[in-house]
């Protein structure tokens, strides 16, 4: 856990560091909830972001999620196939299917939800999904993501966005129900 209030350095440098030697999990908390500051920090190398208030059994889920994710990162950098709840991806094969039916993804459309089963239940900014999903250059054209995400949500059956969350201050988020 890392608060940004430090007395002596910005959290934020403190997180950079941190990313330059380790890939523990960072949850920053703070007092300011400000769009820039999430994303900020978010992009430094943040894997969540809690606002103060907030209460303690958020906090320890979200330090359950952290670990979790955190021990799954020590099995392999590029396994062949993802499992987030009831979705499926081959990544070798750019094959997907959602509680065992076949999805007709997009290239793009599958990298785009790849991206987000690879860091199921974080919040991913929109400058990440557009640096990993569309490459350099593309960081601006933001509007990209609401048009796949849209898609997305269509051929899953999530029009209501329950699977496949955005944060309207920050970017996205998979979230598979739990089966």
């Amino acid at each position: 856990m890392l608060d940004l209030g430090l007395p002596d350095l910005d959290g934020l440098q403190v997180g950079k560091r941190i990313r330059g030697w380790s890939d523990v999990p960072i949850i920053v908390l703070s007092a300011d909830g400000s769009e820039d500051r999430k994303v900020e920090a978010l992009d430094h190398g943040a894997d969540d972001y809690m606002t103060k208030p907030f209460g303690m059994r958020e906090l320890d889920a979200r330090l359950r999620v952290a670990l979790r994710h955190h021990a799954g990162a020590d099995e392999g950098d590029h396994p062949a196939e993802l499992d987030a709840g009831p979705l499926h991806l081959d990544l070798v094969h750019y094959e997907a299917s959602y509680r065992g039916r076949p999805l007709d993804l997009t290239a793009k459309e599958f990298d785009f939800l790849a991206y987000l089963a690879q860091n199921v239940g974080k919040v991913c900014t929109r400058r990440m999904i557009m640096e990993h999903v569309w490459g350099p250059g593309y960081e601006r054209d933001l509007h990209y993501l609401k048009v796949y995400a849209y898609r997305i949500r269509r051929k899953l059956g999530d029009e209501r966005g329950q699977v496949l969350q955005s944060d309207p201050s920050v970017g996205y988020r998979l979230v598979p129900p739990e089966d």
